[in-house]
């Protein structure tokens, strides 16, 4: 037997079965496959990308600050429509058109409230639950800045509004 077996290691006859498993396998088809899918990953990477909201967080209760008026602009999205409110109450409706938000009717009366208070920059996007996300940063685009006509002219132009945004979920 231990003949048999030091035959074997030494490559005695060829008709024997050698039962080394690195004779068997082929690793060459597996790395070429590794290759081509790391390059493949290295080259989509560059075309990923993340785009990222900057938010504020709403002041503490116990920070009060003396410049700031005492009005606050929140935007309630809710399934059935907008909301704009002052923070006690409600100071505007703005009904779905369809399925969608009517953004353009929320960039005017935002546009008026910025006029109202220039000072301001400040606002607070509520959302219900079962929201999707893109309605969420339509509202926050519009909550941002506006794009407004002038009276008799066809120019549009882009106004800042309320460039510190605060979410959270709506009452």
């Amino acid at each position: 037997m231990l003949k048999r077996l030091h035959k074997k290691r030494t490559g005695g006859d060829p008709s024997d079965f050698d039962t080394d498993i690195m004779h068997l396998i082929n690793l060459t088809p597996m790395m070429d496959i590794l290759t081509v899918l790391v390059v493949f990953l290295l080259i989509t990477a560059v075309f990923m990308s993340i785009t990222v909201k900057e938010l504020s967080l709403p002041p503490g209760a116990g920070k009060a600050s003396v410049n700031r008026p005492n009005f606050a602009i929140e935007v309630i999205v809710r399934k059935s429509g907008l909301q704009i409110a002052n923070g006690t109450s409600v100071e505007a409706t703005i009904p779905k058109k369809g399925d969608s938000y009517d953004i353009e009717l929320l960039s005017n009366v935002l546009a008026r409230l910025k006029a109202q208070y220039p000072e301001k920059d400040d606002a607070t996007v509520l959302m219900e639950p079962d929201i999707k996300y893109d309605h969420l940063i339509e509202v926050m685009d519009a909550v941002r800045s506006a794009e407004i006509r002038e009276d008799g002219s066809s120019e549009v132009k882009k106004i800042d509004l309320f460039s510190k945004i605060s979410i959270g979920d709506a009452p």
